[in-house]
């Protein structure tokens, strides 16, 4: 793969937030930043070697880790008002939102595809939303530093969210297979654009990925989630940043 200098993996404004001399970061998100990964078996797993781990056994500064399996953005503005104290009290704290709130309740379009399904967070709603919880961090005296979204291979979510469902209805409601990667673009864009808006710097993993000959290394059967590899390129990505 072609070799770029590290300031250009960075949307817009060059991230740096983040800085080893750091006392404490705050971490809010979903699954990716919880280090969830699908093992051999098909089950969801707590990696050991996940990106947030890499971290903190690498730096001094302390990591506090509040993201959820399947947290959406309004979950994570309960998280936030639950941990107002932790987060002034952090140097910065890391946002990493989006991959929930663009995904659809499968079983319901699978049963309906005529049907005006809604994904989890509406767009409008997602950017206004996110827009407000970059204030409130910023309200509390920390950092506020958003993270994108890793790309998704759409045809092994395809197949994992088709399991025991009408797959073929589901594909009447979608289109096509790719469809849903590009829905999960847009949701980046979103947050690239959020980050613009609010001034606030952005941790792009997602470039890291697509400068791979084949992203798809990187990521878990299931499509969506980084793999240990995935893991280990977003922990080297954040290096980079880190003075």
């Amino acid at each position: 793969a072609a070799r770029v200098p590290a300031s250009s993996l960075f949307f817009g404004k060059e991230c740096s937030g983040l800085d080893s001399k750091m006392n404490r970061v705050c971490i809010f998100g979903d699954s990716i930043a919880k280090g969830v990964v699908m093992d051999a078996n098909n089950k969801y797993v707590f990696l050991k070697d996940s990106f947030v781990s890499l971290i903190q056994r690498a730096y001094s500064f302390a990591v506090e880790n509040f993201a959820r399996f399947g947290c959406t953005i309004e979950r994570g503005c309960s998280m936030v008002d639950k941990c107002s104290d932790e987060i002034s009290t952090s140097d910065v704290t890391v946002l990493e939102f989006g991959g929930n709130d663009c995904d659809f309740d499968w079983s319901a379009v699978a049963a309906d595809p005529s049907l005006p399904h809604e994904c989890k967070t509406p767009l409008d709603k997602f950017t206004k939303t996110y827009e407000d919880l970059v204030k409130h961090v910023r309200s509390l005296k920390s950092r506020p530093v958003i993270m994108s979204l890793p790309p998704i291979d759409a045809e092994r979510y395809f197949a994992h969210i088709s399991k025991g469902l009408n797959s073929d209805n589901i594909l009447k409601f979608i289109g096509d297979v790719q469809h849903i990667a590009r829905w999960q673009e847009m949701y980046n864009i979103a947050v690239l654009n959020i980050a613009k808006k609010c001034d606030v710097e952005v941790l792009d993993t997602r470039t890291a990925f697509l400068l791979r000959p084949d992203f798809r290394d990187y990521i878990c059967e299931d499509g969506i989630h980084p793999n240990a590899k995935g893991h280990e390129l977003i922990y080297s990505t954040l290096r980079k940043q880190l003075a």
